[in-house]
């Protein structure tokens, strides 16, 4: 059994690096990453962080992988894509990564696109726009739902209870613009039409004008808001604020405890799709994605005292999808590594089934990877539908 080694800061970019001891001849099998561990997206990063290194312990514990320890390296990007590159970069050409994962935001991970696509190494991302993979590009994989996919569960939604016009609110970053246009090209295919159209700046704090237009317009029957970090929160409580008596409905992007935390009470009501983890224990017994996540939430609530959140499981599913192509590839070539990937059949993660292909780089299925749910009493429960 190999042992666990310490964490190391190698420079104030917060750099870290996790592995055993050469224990064997054969060199470590390096992953790296960047994540925004701090910062305005750190609720996805500092999550993502916590479980790669967790588990990198874990399976090292048990012998690694095809014999070899697992060397884990990664940077705190802060949430800032010029870092996200510049680290990239550093993980590659400095660090000799097998593979990446990182990219927390979708800004981050669509400014290291070029970069990894250019010097061939199979990338991972942890972003949740569809502009990821779609078109696919051959070095880059994800794990997080789309935002195309969060738009048809709402929308879904939205038709069953009878809505057929809404007001759309959305940040103008990376994920929130990516949202506002997938929600644009869906929306005809559920018979719904967006009547109002709202936007704010990432650093925006109160959405209140926003919000006023949208209510003012009797036609609205619902509202979508499309965004990640604090605005959701600051939307929810800017609408409960304003007696908004239309429902409410938020992306993926805010699926973490922490948002139920920010918005408070003003989040009683709202609907939102949301990756299994997040009601691991109300998942039904023959549910595919009942064993995996309730075995991850409790391994993660073990080891920090906390649930874990979507953005932990896409991280969780990223290191394992890449342990299970590079066992399967019996290799760290990065073109063996990035077939296998490719080639990835019946993946029983905690977001989903993955099958991927070389015309799907996420291979994930809209009925095993989301569950609707609405915040009653401060926690999500499931919404069942005949």
């Amino acid at each position: 059994m190999l042992k666990k080694t310490l964490l190391a800061a190698l420079c104030s970019a917060a750099v870290f690096t996790l592995g055993a001891p050469q224990a064997v001849a054969d060199e470590p099998i390096r992953i790296g990453s960047f994540v925004s561990a701090s910062g305005p997206a750190s609720f996805l990063g500092d999550p993502q962080r916590k479980t790669l290194q967790l588990y990198v312990e874990r399976i090292n514990e048990e012998g690694g992988v095809l014999g070899r320890p697992l060397e884990f390296t990664y940077y705190d990007d802060h949430g800032a894509s010029d870092q996200a590159r510049t680290f990239a970069r550093r993980l590659i050409a400095r660090d000799r990564s097998h593979v990446l994962i990182g990219g927390s935001t979708t800004g981050a991970t669509m400014a290291s696109v070029e970069l990894v696509e250019r010097l061939e190494i199979p990338f991972i991302s942890l972003a949740g726009a569809v502009v990821v993979v779609d078109p696919v590009k051959k070095w880059v994989f994800k794990t997080p739902e789309t935002d195309r996919m969060a738009a048809e569960q709402v929308f879904a939604d939205m038709q069953r209870r009878g809505i057929s016009k809404i007001g759309l609110i959305s940040g103008t970053g990376g994920f929130g613009a990516s949202g506002r246009q997938q929600a644009h090209e869906v929306a005809p295919d559920f018979g719904i039409e967006i009547v109002e159209d709202e936007t704010y700046a990432p650093d925006d704090t109160d959405m209140t004008p926003q919000l006023t237009r949208i209510r003012s317009n009797r036609d609205v029957e619902a509202i979508l808001n499309f965004d990640f970090g604090q605005a959701p929160a600051i939307v929810t409580r800017n609408y409960a604020a304003l007696g908004i008596d239309r429902p409410l409905y938020q992306s993926h992007g805010v699926a973490s405890e922490s948002f139920l935390e920010l918005a408070g009470s003003a989040a009683e009501g709202i609907r939102l799709p949301v990756s299994p983890i997040l009601v691991a224990d109300l998942l039904a017994d023959d549910d595919p994605q009942k064993g995996p996540t309730m075995a991850f939430r409790e391994t993660y609530l073990e080891a920090y005292g906390e649930t874990p959140s979507a953005f932990a499981g896409y991280a969780y599913d990223a290191l394992m999808l890449a342990v299970d192509a590079i066992e399967r590839a019996g290799s760290t070539d990065p073109h063996a590594i990035r077939d296998a990937l490719e080639e990835t059949t019946g993946f029983e993660g905690v977001t989903g089934t993955f099958n991927m292909s070389p015309e799907d780089h996420m291979g994930l299925d809209i009925e095993t990877s989301f569950r609707m749910v609405e915040v009653r009493d401060g926690t999500w429960q499931l919404i069942e539908h005949d």
